[in-house]
């Protein structure tokens, strides 16, 4: 690698506020603000709308909504073509 052309990597703390929810990991983000952390340390903190901890599919908050009958549509438009595979 070239020495001075990559962002720094180092330890950096995500934080989604609406789940009171947050992870250290390593990034190349920057961020003005600081938090302290459960080790005693500050790190730059980066605030996220949607987290693990938020997010419907994660959560098993996901509900799937079958608009105007298109699964039972498509069943009925190939139950008709069932009797075809023995060709």
């Amino acid at each position: 690698m070239k020495p001075g052309i990559h962002p720094a990597y180092r330890p950096v703390v995500y934080r989604d506020r609406a789940a009171d929810f947050a992870f250290l990991t390593r990034s190349t983000a920057t961020s003005d603000r600081t938090v302290e952390w459960t080790d005693g340390n500050t790190y730059p903190v980066i605030d996220v709308q949607i987290s693990s901890a938020s997010h419907p599919f994660w959560t098993g908050r996901q509900r799937l909504v079958d608009t105007e009958g298109r699964v039972e549509k498509f069943r009925a438009k190939y139950a008709r073509h069932g009797s075809r595979q023995g060709r």
